[in-house]
């Protein structure tokens, strides 16, 4: 078999066999195949596509490149393990949440996150705004914590799918990485190398997110959906929208304050609507709760009795972060500037794009451009009026917090024209598209 043959095969929009995809993948971590034929299978791919059987088969290669975790262990605990995945947003801190919620729930947690990079912020970075946390885990030590404690959240792993790594890197340097099926086999592969029983997926579209429409999030939401079946895994994925930031906290140490708030029952409408849905569906998916209103009840039972904030607390102390930040913020990295910017008019906020937020956001040193920038754990912004809500003139719409005085004046421009105030009062907008 030979590589140049396979990309003739692809180029000519042919289907690859189990045999040929196992070669590719094999070549790749053997390094028998030079990474300029390896990026010419990627262009052909992403301009003829694989078939479901296909990707399953690729997914299931990447898989076999690396460890899986086995946390058949944890089943003494309850006999499925699960796991969340979010491809990105703005003000997306629903992992924060969600994990100890359901390990309040009884849904023990092992799962591994990523750092931000680019406009979307990364639940690693968030976690390790907490002083001390660590989450520079080895696989064992994840496991064993999720015994002692219910879950654990540590950053991935290059002993886990390797090849995706490799192919991610020359993905990259192509422009082949919005190719669908490498998207959904990237996600696959490393949710299934977790291994979690069952997998809730959150695929966001909108000014803030990868995907720019409601359709494209459905297109990969079903890839994803369906490579997992075909690999003998149950995965759901809710389709949700970022047209507008999630919640009001969009930064590091900013966002893991609004986590800690809404576990004490302060919640803002559209992390509760995201939240009880995600939590629903695995509760009623692991056979824990019949249907949605014992899922609701469970869920609500969690959070006002402090079980869900007792686990949150749980899982800082295992991970060597101070517990105490739970009650005192001040004990999270402090800006030295703080600026507001206000309404110039009465009306009602019709809209906050997320994109422009986000961007103000790295603008104060809270995002990255490249992966070995140095972020700024209390730099971030806090958004006083969201959408729907009443404004009068002079009203604070959003407060901005750096370290560094020059950078808040270019934030400060860039977050105004991410507000706008309109005469009338605004319709609820529904943030969940589609459940697959």
């Amino acid at each position: 078999m030979r590589f140049v043959d396979l990309i003739d095969k692809k180029k000519k929009g042919y289907e690859h066999t189990k045999e040929e995809i196992q070669f590719i993948i094999d070549s790749l971590m053997n390094g028998s195949v030079e990474d300029y034929q390896v990026s010419a299978w990627l262009m052909a791919v992403y301009f003829k596509g694989m078939s479901l059987e296909e990707t399953a088969n690729f997914t299931k290669a990447i898989i076999d490149s690396g460890e899986v975790i086995d946390l058949s262990a944890l089943h003494e605990i309850c006999p499925h393990v699960a796991d969340k995945h979010s491809t990105g947003g703005v003000g997306d801190k629903i992992t924060l949440i969600l994990i100890p919620l359901l390990a309040s729930c009884g849904v023990p947690i092992a799962k591994l996150s990523g750092r931000g990079l680019g406009h979307t912020g990364g639940t690693i970075d968030k976690l390790e705004s907490i002083p001390g946390f660590r989450t520079d885990l080895e696989i064992e030590d994840l496991i064993e914590k999720v015994k002692n404690v219910g879950l654990a959240i540590g950053s991935q792993t290059k002993r886990l799918t390797p090849a995706d790594g490799k192919l991610y890197a020359l993905r990259d340097v192509t422009a082949t990485v919005d190719a669908v099926p490498l998207i959904a086999s990237s996600v696959v592969s490393k949710k299934i190398a977790s291994g979690a029983d069952y997998v809730v997926l959150d695929v966001k579209y909108g000014s803030g997110a990868f995907l720019k429409t409601a359709q494209e999030a459905e297109e990969l939401a079903n890839w994803m959906v369906n490579i997992a079946d075909k690999l003998g895994k149950k995965f759901h994925a809710v389709i949700t929208s970022m047209e507008q930031p999630l919640g009001r906290a969009v930064g590091n140490a900013v966002e893991v304050i609004e986590s800690i708030d809404f576990l004490k029952g302060n919640m803002t409408s559209d992390i509760k609507e995201l939240t009880y849905e995600m939590a629903a569906l695995t509760l009623v998916t692991l056979n824990i709760c019949q249907n949605n209103d014992e899922a609701y009840n469970m869920i609500d039972e969690a959070i006002s009795s402090g079980s869900a904030l007792e686990f949150l607390k749980r899982l800082i102390t295992s991970q060597e972060g101070n517990p105490l930040v739970i009650d005192n913020y001040r004990l999270f990295a402090q800006p030295k500037y703080m600026r507001q910017i206000f309404a110039e008019r009465d009306g009602y906020v019709s809209n906050v794009d997320a994109y422009k937020t986000a961007y103000a956001c790295k603008l104060l040193g809270a995002g990255r451009e490249k992966k070995t920038d140095i972020i700024d754990y209390s730099a971030g912004v806090y958004l006083n009026k969201i959408y729907s809500e009443h404004v009068n003139k002079g009203d604070v719409l959003a407060t901005l917090y750096a370290n560094d005085e020059s950078k808040l004046e270019m934030a400060q421009e860039f977050l105004k024209t991410a507000y706008t105030i309109s005469d009338y009062e605004q319709s609820s907008r529904a943030l969940i598209f589609k459940i697959i």
